[in-house]
Protein backbone atom coordinates (compact mmCIF):
# COMPACT_ATOMS: atom_id res chain seq x y z
CA UNK A 1 0.00 0.00 0.00
CA UNK A 2 1.58 3.58 -0.78
CA UNK A 3 0.27 7.14 0.17
CA UNK A 4 1.67 10.21 -0.22
CA UNK A 5 1.26 13.75 0.83
CA UNK A 6 2.92 16.75 -0.88
CA UNK A 7 2.63 20.46 -0.47
CA UNK A 8 4.27 23.75 -2.05
CA UNK A 9 5.96 26.47 0.05
CA UNK A 10 4.23 29.86 0.55
CA UNK A 11 5.79 33.14 1.73
CA UNK A 12 6.88 32.54 5.03
CA UNK A 13 6.02 29.07 5.08
CA UNK A 14 8.34 26.98 3.39
CA UNK A 15 7.16 23.56 1.71
CA UNK A 16 9.59 21.26 4.52
CA UNK A 17 7.19 22.40 7.31
CA UNK A 18 5.47 19.49 6.51
CA UNK A 19 8.46 17.33 8.16
CA UNK A 20 7.42 19.39 11.49
CA UNK A 21 3.60 18.63 11.02
CA UNK A 22 4.42 14.75 10.08
CA UNK A 23 7.16 15.03 13.38
CA UNK A 24 9.14 12.85 10.66
CA UNK A 25 12.41 14.46 9.83
CA UNK A 26 12.53 14.58 5.86
CA UNK A 27 16.57 13.78 5.85
CA UNK A 28 15.81 10.39 7.22
CA UNK A 29 13.93 7.12 6.03
CA UNK A 30 11.86 5.87 8.98
CA UNK A 31 9.92 2.60 9.90
CA UNK A 32 7.37 1.67 12.41
CA UNK A 33 6.14 -2.16 13.37
CA UNK A 34 1.94 -1.65 13.16
CA UNK A 35 -0.19 -4.38 14.18
CA UNK A 36 -0.58 -5.36 10.87
CA UNK A 37 3.05 -5.09 9.39
CA UNK A 38 5.91 -2.44 8.97
CA UNK A 39 5.21 1.10 7.63
CA UNK A 40 8.08 2.83 5.88
CA UNK A 41 7.56 6.79 5.47
CA UNK A 42 10.43 8.98 3.51
CA UNK A 43 10.50 11.77 1.37
CA UNK A 44 11.27 11.15 -2.28
CA UNK A 45 11.51 15.55 -2.60
CA UNK A 46 12.00 17.88 0.62
CA UNK A 47 13.27 21.37 -1.13
CA UNK A 48 10.90 24.84 -0.13
CA UNK A 49 9.22 25.25 -2.93
CA UNK A 50 7.75 21.34 -2.64
CA UNK A 51 7.81 18.27 -0.29
CA UNK A 52 6.25 15.13 -0.49
CA UNK A 53 5.65 12.36 1.95
CA UNK A 54 5.25 8.94 1.36
CA UNK A 55 4.20 6.59 3.57
CA UNK A 56 4.90 2.81 2.04
CA UNK A 57 2.76 -0.11 4.44
CA UNK A 58 4.17 -3.60 3.79
CA UNK A 59 1.37 -6.40 4.90
CA UNK A 60 2.52 -10.17 5.08
CA UNK A 61 -0.91 -11.90 3.84
CA UNK A 62 -0.06 -15.27 5.50
CA UNK A 63 1.41 -13.65 8.51
CA UNK A 64 -1.96 -11.84 9.19
CA UNK A 65 -3.91 -14.94 8.68
CA UNK A 66 -1.79 -16.79 10.79
CA UNK A 67 -2.06 -14.41 13.89
CA UNK A 68 -5.69 -14.37 13.51
CA UNK A 69 -5.31 -10.11 12.96
CA UNK A 70 -6.88 -10.24 9.78
CA UNK A 71 -10.02 -11.90 10.85
CA UNK A 72 -12.53 -9.25 12.03
CA UNK A 73 -15.57 -8.78 10.66
CA UNK A 74 -15.83 -6.91 7.34
CA UNK A 75 -12.67 -9.07 6.09
CA UNK A 76 -12.92 -10.67 3.20
CA UNK A 77 -15.27 -14.30 2.75
CA UNK A 78 -13.31 -17.26 5.64
CA UNK A 79 -12.36 -19.39 2.34
CA UNK A 80 -8.86 -20.84 2.25
CA UNK A 81 -8.02 -19.47 -0.86
CA UNK A 82 -9.28 -15.54 -0.07
CA UNK A 83 -7.54 -15.10 3.48
CA UNK A 84 -3.91 -15.66 1.53
CA UNK A 85 -4.69 -14.54 -1.82
CA UNK A 86 -6.03 -11.05 -1.67
CA UNK A 87 -5.24 -6.99 -2.39
CA UNK A 88 -4.04 -6.56 0.99
CA UNK A 89 -0.71 -5.91 0.07
CA UNK A 90 -1.38 -3.33 -2.94
CA UNK A 91 -4.80 -1.66 -2.63
CA UNK A 92 -5.32 1.02 0.21
CA UNK A 93 -7.82 -0.05 3.06
CA UNK A 94 -8.76 -0.18 6.51
CA UNK A 95 -5.05 -1.39 7.14
CA UNK A 96 -3.57 2.29 5.72
CA UNK A 97 -6.08 3.95 7.82
CA UNK A 98 -4.65 2.05 10.83
CA UNK A 99 -1.18 2.97 9.85
CA UNK A 100 -2.04 6.48 9.15
CA UNK A 101 -3.50 6.77 12.78
CA UNK A 102 -0.48 5.00 13.85
CA UNK A 103 2.54 6.83 12.28
CA UNK A 104 1.16 10.04 12.35
CA UNK A 105 -0.96 10.16 15.35
CA UNK A 106 -0.13 13.63 16.49
CA UNK A 107 -0.37 15.02 13.24
CA UNK A 108 -4.08 13.80 13.40
CA UNK A 109 -4.81 15.35 16.44
CA UNK A 110 -3.33 18.84 15.07
CA UNK A 111 -0.41 18.86 17.21
CA UNK A 112 2.93 20.07 16.84
CA UNK A 113 5.04 21.13 19.77
CA UNK A 114 8.12 22.23 18.00
CA UNK A 115 5.79 24.47 15.66
CA UNK A 116 2.51 24.66 17.43
CA UNK A 117 1.09 27.27 14.65
CA UNK A 118 1.72 25.13 12.34
CA UNK A 119 -1.17 23.10 12.60
CA UNK A 120 -3.90 25.65 12.17
CA UNK A 121 -3.01 27.04 9.21
CA UNK A 122 -4.26 25.89 6.06
CA UNK A 123 -2.13 24.47 3.10
CA UNK A 124 -2.36 23.38 -0.33
CA UNK A 125 -2.39 19.70 -0.36
CA UNK A 126 -2.08 17.01 -2.82
CA UNK A 127 -2.81 13.39 -1.54
CA UNK A 128 -1.81 10.44 -4.48
CA UNK A 129 -3.55 6.96 -3.68
CA UNK A 130 -2.24 4.93 -7.01
CA UNK A 131 -4.75 2.14 -6.29
CA UNK A 132 -7.66 2.38 -3.87
CA UNK A 133 -10.71 0.38 -4.14
CA UNK A 134 -14.24 2.26 -3.89
CA UNK A 135 -17.11 -0.23 -4.15
CA UNK A 136 -19.71 2.47 -5.47
CA UNK A 137 -17.26 3.16 -8.42
CA UNK A 138 -15.51 7.20 -8.90
CA UNK A 139 -18.99 8.40 -8.64
CA UNK A 140 -19.05 7.49 -4.78
CA UNK A 141 -15.09 8.50 -4.25
CA UNK A 142 -16.37 12.50 -5.68
CA UNK A 143 -19.36 12.30 -3.31
CA UNK A 144 -17.39 11.49 -0.11
CA UNK A 145 -14.51 13.84 -0.92
CA UNK A 146 -15.67 16.87 -2.46
CA UNK A 147 -18.10 18.15 0.12
CA UNK A 148 -14.95 18.23 2.45
CA UNK A 149 -13.24 20.94 -0.45
CA UNK A 150 -11.24 18.63 -2.29
CA UNK A 151 -10.91 19.14 -5.92
CA UNK A 152 -11.06 14.93 -6.95
CA UNK A 153 -9.38 12.71 -9.99
CA UNK A 154 -10.88 9.27 -9.41
CA UNK A 155 -9.47 7.57 -12.67
CA UNK A 156 -10.85 3.68 -12.91
CA UNK A 157 -8.25 1.35 -13.48
CA UNK A 158 -8.55 -1.49 -16.10
CA UNK A 159 -9.37 -4.90 -14.87
CA UNK A 160 -6.43 -5.90 -17.39
CA UNK A 161 -4.85 -3.66 -19.77
CA UNK A 162 -3.80 -6.58 -22.11
CA UNK A 163 -7.79 -6.99 -22.33
CA UNK A 164 -9.38 -3.84 -22.35
CA UNK A 165 -12.87 -5.54 -23.59
CA UNK A 166 -12.75 -6.51 -19.75
CA UNK A 167 -13.96 -3.40 -18.80
CA UNK A 168 -12.96 -1.41 -15.65
CA UNK A 169 -11.92 -2.85 -12.27
CA UNK A 170 -13.17 -1.80 -8.55
CA UNK A 171 -10.48 0.22 -8.41
CA UNK A 172 -9.30 3.84 -8.97
CA UNK A 173 -6.60 5.97 -8.90
CA UNK A 174 -6.83 8.78 -6.65
CA UNK A 175 -5.48 12.56 -6.55
CA UNK A 176 -6.94 15.13 -4.42
CA UNK A 177 -6.09 18.53 -4.08
CA UNK A 178 -7.06 21.10 -1.65
CA UNK A 179 -6.11 23.77 1.16
CA UNK A 180 -6.71 22.34 3.93
CA UNK A 181 -4.51 21.60 7.31
CA UNK A 182 -2.65 18.69 7.26
CA UNK A 183 -4.88 17.20 10.56
CA UNK A 184 -8.21 17.45 8.56
CA UNK A 185 -6.84 15.62 5.72
CA UNK A 186 -5.58 12.82 7.47
CA UNK A 187 -9.08 12.77 9.09
CA UNK A 188 -10.84 12.35 6.21
CA UNK A 189 -8.37 9.75 4.63
CA UNK A 190 -8.58 7.87 8.50
CA UNK A 191 -12.29 7.56 8.23
CA UNK A 192 -13.17 7.42 4.31
CA UNK A 193 -10.38 4.70 2.90
CA UNK A 194 -12.05 2.10 4.48
CA UNK A 195 -15.30 3.13 3.59
CA UNK A 196 -14.77 3.40 0.04
CA UNK A 197 -13.31 -0.15 0.55
CA UNK A 198 -16.53 -1.36 2.43
CA UNK A 199 -14.60 -4.06 4.72
CA UNK A 200 -12.55 -3.32 7.92
CA UNK A 201 -9.73 -6.31 8.14
CA UNK A 202 -10.23 -6.24 12.10
CA UNK A 203 -13.12 -6.89 14.58
CA UNK A 204 -15.16 -3.69 14.49
CA UNK A 205 -15.90 -3.62 18.81
CA UNK A 206 -17.85 -0.46 20.00
CA UNK A 207 -14.44 1.34 20.43
CA UNK A 208 -14.52 2.33 16.94
CA UNK A 209 -18.11 4.34 17.22
CA UNK A 210 -14.93 6.48 19.68
CA UNK A 211 -12.67 6.43 16.86
CA UNK A 212 -15.00 7.59 14.15
CA UNK A 213 -16.77 10.47 16.04
CA UNK A 214 -13.16 11.85 17.21
CA UNK A 215 -11.98 11.30 13.27
CA UNK A 216 -14.89 13.13 12.28
CA UNK A 217 -15.99 15.69 14.59
CA UNK A 218 -16.28 19.38 12.52
CA UNK A 219 -17.42 17.52 9.29
CA UNK A 220 -19.17 14.39 9.39
CA UNK A 221 -22.04 15.89 11.17
CA UNK A 222 -23.16 17.75 8.27
CA UNK A 223 -21.68 15.78 5.07
CA UNK A 224 -24.36 14.66 2.62
CA UNK A 225 -23.05 10.89 3.19
CA UNK A 226 -23.22 10.78 6.57
CA UNK A 227 -25.29 7.50 6.82
CA UNK A 228 -23.48 5.47 4.43
CA UNK A 229 -19.66 6.78 5.94
CA UNK A 230 -21.34 5.93 9.00
CA UNK A 231 -23.17 2.45 7.98
CA UNK A 232 -20.46 1.43 6.07
CA UNK A 233 -17.42 2.18 8.79
CA UNK A 234 -18.80 0.53 11.50
CA UNK A 235 -19.21 -2.51 9.10
CA UNK A 236 -22.83 -2.17 8.91
CA UNK A 237 -23.60 -3.60 12.79
CA UNK A 238 -26.72 -2.08 13.60
CA UNK A 239 -26.37 -1.15 17.25
CA UNK A 240 -23.00 0.72 16.23
CA UNK A 241 -24.44 2.38 13.61
CA UNK A 242 -27.26 3.53 15.96
CA UNK A 243 -25.31 5.23 18.38
CA UNK A 244 -23.27 6.75 15.93
CA UNK A 245 -26.25 8.34 14.41
CA UNK A 246 -27.48 9.50 17.77
CA UNK A 247 -24.61 10.89 18.83
CA UNK A 248 -24.07 13.20 15.18
CA UNK A 249 -26.99 14.06 15.93
CA UNK A 250 -26.73 15.54 18.94
CA UNK A 251 -23.18 16.93 18.18
CA UNK A 252 -25.03 18.79 15.11
CA UNK A 253 -28.25 20.46 14.61
CA UNK A 254 -27.73 21.31 10.87
CA UNK A 255 -30.29 18.74 9.23
CA UNK A 256 -32.24 16.62 11.56
CA UNK A 257 -32.61 12.79 11.11
CA UNK A 258 -35.35 10.44 10.95
CA UNK A 259 -32.37 7.68 12.57
CA UNK A 260 -35.14 4.79 12.58
CA UNK A 261 -35.87 5.06 8.81
CA UNK A 262 -31.85 5.71 8.37
CA UNK A 263 -30.46 2.89 10.29
CA UNK A 264 -30.56 -0.73 8.85
CA UNK A 265 -31.75 0.39 5.28
CA UNK A 266 -29.97 -1.51 2.09
CA UNK A 267 -26.91 0.15 0.93
CA UNK A 268 -27.22 0.65 -3.04
CA UNK A 269 -23.50 0.27 -3.82
CA UNK A 270 -23.87 1.37 -7.06
CA UNK A 271 -25.37 5.06 -6.04
CA UNK A 272 -23.40 4.80 -2.76
CA UNK A 273 -26.12 5.49 -0.33
CA UNK A 274 -28.19 4.58 1.82
CA UNK A 275 -31.67 3.92 1.39
CA UNK A 276 -31.44 5.24 -2.08
CA UNK A 277 -30.75 8.76 -0.74
CA UNK A 278 -28.19 11.47 1.32
CA UNK A 279 -28.20 12.00 4.81
CA UNK A 280 -29.20 15.73 4.37
CA UNK A 281 -28.07 18.70 2.04
CA UNK A 282 -25.27 20.50 4.24
CA UNK A 283 -27.63 23.67 3.94
CA UNK A 284 -25.40 24.83 7.41
CA UNK A 285 -27.92 26.79 9.13
CA UNK A 286 -25.51 26.96 11.67
CA UNK A 287 -23.45 29.86 9.93
CA UNK A 288 -19.86 29.76 7.92
CA UNK A 289 -16.51 30.23 9.22
CA UNK A 290 -13.86 30.77 6.33
CA UNK A 291 -16.36 29.45 4.06
CA UNK A 292 -17.20 26.46 5.91
CA UNK A 293 -20.59 26.11 7.84
CA UNK A 294 -20.46 26.27 11.87
CA UNK A 295 -22.17 23.71 13.44
CA UNK A 296 -25.02 24.76 15.84
CA UNK A 297 -24.47 22.35 18.33
CA UNK A 298 -20.96 24.53 18.44
CA UNK A 299 -22.24 27.52 18.58
CA UNK A 300 -25.01 27.02 21.31
CA UNK A 301 -21.44 25.64 23.42
CA UNK A 302 -20.05 28.67 22.80
CA UNK A 303 -23.10 30.78 24.00
CA UNK A 304 -23.20 28.95 27.04
CA UNK A 305 -19.68 29.20 28.20
CA UNK A 306 -19.83 32.96 27.28
CA UNK A 307 -22.55 33.59 29.63
CA UNK A 308 -20.90 31.17 32.28
CA UNK A 309 -17.78 33.59 32.13
CA UNK A 310 -20.10 36.50 31.76
CA UNK A 311 -21.63 35.44 35.32
CA UNK A 312 -17.89 35.06 36.66
CA UNK A 313 -18.85 31.04 37.43
CA UNK A 314 -15.66 28.84 38.84
CA UNK A 315 -17.46 25.44 39.68
CA UNK A 316 -19.98 24.92 37.38
CA UNK A 317 -22.50 21.68 36.93
CA UNK A 318 -23.51 20.30 33.72
CA UNK A 319 -26.77 18.74 33.88
CA UNK A 320 -27.32 15.97 31.39
CA UNK A 321 -23.68 15.95 30.21
CA UNK A 322 -24.30 13.37 27.52
CA UNK A 323 -21.11 12.24 26.24
CA UNK A 324 -19.11 15.46 27.66
CA UNK A 325 -18.62 18.18 24.71
CA UNK A 326 -19.61 21.00 27.01
CA UNK A 327 -17.44 19.68 29.90
CA UNK A 328 -14.69 19.43 26.89
CA UNK A 329 -15.16 23.24 26.43
CA UNK A 330 -15.20 24.34 29.81
CA UNK A 331 -11.90 22.39 30.64
CA UNK A 332 -9.92 24.13 27.74
CA UNK A 333 -10.24 27.45 30.65
CA UNK A 334 -8.49 27.56 33.57
CA UNK A 335 -11.50 29.91 35.21
CA UNK A 336 -13.27 27.03 34.94
CA UNK A 337 -11.58 25.51 38.74
CA UNK A 338 -14.21 22.87 39.14
CA UNK A 339 -16.45 21.02 36.46
CA UNK A 340 -19.01 18.38 37.58
CA UNK A 341 -21.10 16.44 34.45
CA UNK A 342 -24.39 14.79 35.80
CA UNK A 343 -26.47 12.24 33.88
CA UNK A 344 -28.76 9.39 34.23
CA UNK A 345 -27.28 7.21 31.98
CA UNK A 346 -23.95 5.30 33.29
CA UNK A 347 -23.19 4.66 29.64
CA UNK A 348 -22.98 8.11 28.48
CA UNK A 349 -20.72 8.80 31.07
CA UNK A 350 -18.49 6.06 30.53
CA UNK A 351 -18.64 7.60 26.43
CA UNK A 352 -17.87 10.88 27.93
CA UNK A 353 -15.25 9.73 30.14
CA UNK A 354 -13.55 8.04 27.22
CA UNK A 355 -14.59 11.08 24.98
CA UNK A 356 -12.51 13.76 27.86
CA UNK A 357 -9.85 10.99 27.88
CA UNK A 358 -10.19 11.04 31.67
CA UNK A 359 -7.96 7.99 32.23
CA UNK A 360 -5.31 9.83 29.96
CA UNK A 361 -5.49 12.95 31.98
CA UNK A 362 -2.37 14.22 34.40
CA UNK A 363 -3.49 14.42 37.85
CA UNK A 364 -3.96 18.30 38.48
CA UNK A 365 -6.50 17.86 35.14
CA UNK A 366 -8.60 15.26 37.05
CA UNK A 367 -8.85 16.98 39.93
CA UNK A 368 -11.05 19.53 37.91
CA UNK A 369 -13.42 17.50 36.47
CA UNK A 370 -16.16 14.92 37.90
CA UNK A 371 -19.07 12.60 36.47
CA UNK A 372 -21.63 11.84 38.79
CA UNK A 373 -24.62 9.26 38.17
CA UNK A 374 -28.31 10.47 38.97
CA UNK A 375 -31.50 11.41 38.06
CA UNK A 376 -32.56 15.16 37.36
CA UNK A 377 -36.22 14.79 38.69
CA UNK A 378 -35.07 14.34 42.28
CA UNK A 379 -32.89 16.38 44.91
CA UNK A 380 -29.24 15.58 45.08
CA UNK A 381 -27.39 17.16 48.45
CA UNK A 382 -23.91 16.87 46.38
CA UNK A 383 -25.12 19.57 43.93
CA UNK A 384 -25.75 22.07 46.52
CA UNK A 385 -23.03 25.41 46.39
CA UNK A 386 -21.73 25.86 42.68
CA UNK A 387 -21.59 29.23 41.01
CA UNK A 388 -23.41 27.92 37.43
CA UNK A 389 -25.32 25.27 36.41
CA UNK A 390 -26.22 24.45 32.97
CA UNK A 391 -29.36 22.48 31.19
CA UNK A 392 -28.79 22.28 27.35
CA UNK A 393 -30.75 20.85 25.53
CA UNK A 394 -32.06 18.52 28.21
CA UNK A 395 -35.62 19.99 29.42
CA UNK A 396 -37.17 18.38 25.95
CA UNK A 397 -36.36 15.04 27.09
CA UNK A 398 -38.29 15.29 29.87
CA UNK A 399 -41.80 14.13 30.06
CA UNK A 400 -44.18 17.68 30.67
CA UNK A 401 -45.37 16.20 34.14
CA UNK A 402 -41.55 15.77 35.27
CA UNK A 403 -40.79 19.28 34.65
CA UNK A 404 -41.84 20.58 38.18
CA UNK A 405 -39.75 17.73 39.86
CA UNK A 406 -36.64 19.39 37.46
CA UNK A 407 -37.37 22.54 37.98
CA UNK A 408 -37.80 22.37 42.06
CA UNK A 409 -34.06 19.78 41.99
CA UNK A 410 -32.40 23.06 40.27
CA UNK A 411 -33.83 26.12 41.75
CA UNK A 412 -35.28 24.95 44.34
CA UNK A 413 -32.84 23.03 46.05
CA UNK A 414 -29.44 23.18 44.25
CA UNK A 415 -29.68 26.75 44.12
CA UNK A 416 -26.69 27.58 41.95
CA UNK A 417 -26.26 31.50 41.43
CA UNK A 418 -26.88 31.30 37.92
CA UNK A 419 -28.13 28.80 35.50
CA UNK A 420 -28.37 28.21 31.98
CA UNK A 421 -30.96 26.69 30.12
CA UNK A 422 -31.09 26.03 26.19
CA UNK A 423 -33.85 24.26 24.14
CA UNK A 424 -34.72 23.99 20.29
CA UNK A 425 -37.37 26.76 19.48
CA UNK A 426 -40.11 24.35 17.28
CA UNK A 427 -40.66 27.57 15.16
CA UNK A 428 -37.34 27.17 13.55
CA UNK A 429 -38.55 23.72 12.03
CA UNK A 430 -40.05 24.63 8.99
CA UNK A 431 -36.90 26.13 7.53
CA UNK A 432 -35.59 22.62 7.44
CA UNK A 433 -37.24 21.27 4.22
CA UNK A 434 -36.06 17.40 5.62
CA UNK A 435 -37.58 17.45 8.30
CA UNK A 436 -41.64 15.77 7.64
CA UNK A 437 -44.18 18.34 8.88
CA UNK A 438 -45.15 17.89 12.81
CA UNK A 439 -42.02 15.46 13.11
CA UNK A 440 -39.13 16.47 16.42
CA UNK A 441 -35.79 17.02 16.03
CA UNK A 442 -34.54 13.84 18.07
CA UNK A 443 -36.58 10.72 18.42
CA UNK A 444 -36.63 11.39 22.23
CA UNK A 445 -37.54 15.04 22.42
CA UNK A 446 -40.82 14.66 24.16
CA UNK A 447 -42.27 18.16 23.14
CA UNK A 448 -40.47 21.35 21.58
CA UNK A 449 -41.35 24.98 22.67
CA UNK A 450 -42.34 27.83 20.47
CA UNK A 451 -40.64 30.99 21.88
CA UNK A 452 -43.45 32.29 23.47
CA UNK A 453 -44.04 28.58 25.96
CA UNK A 454 -40.53 28.83 26.58
CA UNK A 455 -40.54 32.55 27.91
CA UNK A 456 -43.66 31.59 29.52
CA UNK A 457 -42.13 28.89 30.96
CA UNK A 458 -38.84 30.41 32.09
CA UNK A 459 -40.35 33.62 33.71
CA UNK A 460 -42.96 31.31 35.86
CA UNK A 461 -39.73 29.77 37.47
CA UNK A 462 -37.37 32.60 37.79
CA UNK A 463 -41.04 34.08 39.52
CA UNK A 464 -41.46 31.49 42.05
CA UNK A 465 -37.95 30.78 42.81
CA UNK A 466 -36.57 34.25 43.37
CA UNK A 467 -34.07 34.67 40.05
CA UNK A 468 -34.40 37.33 37.48
CA UNK A 469 -33.96 35.98 33.14
CA UNK A 470 -32.92 36.74 30.17
CA UNK A 471 -33.32 35.19 26.82
CA UNK A 472 -31.09 35.05 24.50
CA UNK A 473 -31.04 33.51 20.72
CA UNK A 474 -28.55 30.93 19.23
CA UNK A 475 -27.62 30.70 15.74
CA UNK A 476 -28.88 32.70 12.86
CA UNK A 477 -31.48 34.62 14.05
CA UNK A 478 -34.69 34.76 11.34
CA UNK A 479 -37.08 37.53 10.92
CA UNK A 480 -40.05 35.35 10.99
CA UNK A 481 -39.35 32.27 12.91
CA UNK A 482 -36.36 33.19 15.07
CA UNK A 483 -32.88 31.39 15.66
CA UNK A 484 -32.89 27.48 15.86
CA UNK A 485 -32.08 27.92 19.46
CA UNK A 486 -33.31 29.69 22.69
CA UNK A 487 -31.79 30.54 25.41
CA UNK A 488 -32.48 31.41 29.02
CA UNK A 489 -29.92 32.70 31.64
CA UNK A 490 -31.52 32.68 35.13
CA UNK A 491 -29.62 35.14 37.84
CA UNK A 492 -30.47 34.23 41.34
CA UNK A 493 -31.71 37.60 43.30
CA UNK A 494 -30.81 38.67 46.53
CA UNK A 495 -33.65 38.08 48.09
CA UNK A 496 -35.13 34.63 48.82
CA UNK A 497 -38.55 33.94 47.62
CA UNK A 498 -41.41 32.11 49.74
CA UNK A 499 -41.01 28.48 48.15
CA UNK A 500 -43.70 27.22 49.64
CA UNK A 501 -46.76 25.45 48.04
CA UNK A 502 -46.61 22.60 45.32
CA UNK A 503 -42.97 24.09 44.44
CA UNK A 504 -41.43 22.84 47.59
CA UNK A 505 -43.21 19.55 47.76
CA UNK A 506 -42.70 18.41 44.35
CA UNK A 507 -39.99 16.05 44.88
CA UNK A 508 -37.63 15.26 48.07
CA UNK A 509 -36.21 11.96 47.46
CA UNK A 510 -32.25 11.76 46.95
CA UNK A 511 -30.80 9.07 44.92
CA UNK A 512 -28.52 6.88 44.90
CA UNK A 513 -25.68 8.13 42.63
CA UNK A 514 -22.04 6.72 41.46
CA UNK A 515 -18.79 8.66 40.85
CA UNK A 516 -16.71 7.42 38.06
CA UNK A 517 -13.59 7.84 38.65
CA UNK A 518 -10.10 7.51 36.62
CA UNK A 519 -9.99 4.19 37.61
CA UNK A 520 -13.84 2.90 37.22
CA UNK A 521 -13.60 4.55 33.77
CA UNK A 522 -10.53 2.83 32.35
CA UNK A 523 -10.68 0.11 29.93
Amino acid sequence: MFLTMSTTGTAGSPATDLGFLLHKHPDRAQRFSTAHGTAHVLYPEATAERCTAALLLEIDPVALVRSARGKGRGAAPDSALAQYVNDRPYAASSLLAVALGSVFGSAVKGQCAARPELPGVPRPLRVEVPVLPARGGAGLVERLFAPLGWSVTADPLALDERFPEWGDSRYVSLVLEGELTLAEALRHLYVLLPVLDDSKHYWVSPDEVEKLLRAGEGWLERHPEQLLITDRYLARRRALTRDALARLAEADDTEPECLDNAVGAPVDSAAGSVGGEAAGSGVGEGGDTAGKPVPLAARRREAVVGALRAAGAARVLDLGCGQGKLIGELLKDPRFTEVVGVDVSVRALRDAARWLGLERMTERQAARVELLQGSLAYTDRRLTGYDAAVLSEVVEHLDPPRLPALEYAVFGAARPATVVVTTPNVEYNVRWETLPAGHARHPDHRFEWTREEFRSWAGAVAERHGYGVEFTPVGPDDPEVGAPTQMAVFHKRNTEPDRGGTAATTTTTTTTTTTLTKEATAE
